[in-house]
């Protein structure tokens, strides 16, 4: 492993990203289980990498909006998906987040 040249500039993940801040909200009433709380996690924060750029919000008072919220409201039924590890649940919580961010975004224009 090398450290690299001396003087070679690093550039860190925290100087690429803009400014947006993105807050999560999984219940465990919601999802029971820890994998499935970390699955949703990592799909929202690619969600929010993909989609984020291309979305302009302005808040109640006519600023722009620096940062997102994402609240799981209703459980995922255990039945449907067993695994937290299924290609199931990773399409459907895609898909609900695709949908959200595509709202966003049509309500602006």
């Amino acid at each position: 492993m090398s450290t690299g040249e001396p003087g070679e500039a690093h550039l860190h993940v925290d100087d690429l990203a803009p400014a947006w801040r993105l807050g999560l909200v999984l219940p465990k009433k919601q999802a029971r289980r820890s994998v499935t709380r970390s699955l949703m996690r990592h799909q929202a924060r690619e969600a929010f990498r993909r989609h984020a750029p291309g979305v302009r919000a302005i808040g109640r008072h006519g600023a722009e909006v620096d940062g997102w919220v994402v609240r799981l409201r209703a459980p995922f039924d255990r039945k449907l998906f067993p695994s937290a590890a299924s290609d199931a649940l990773h399409a459907a919580v895609r898909l609900e987040l695709d949908e959200l961010w595509a709202r966003l975004s049509g309500a602006q224009a």
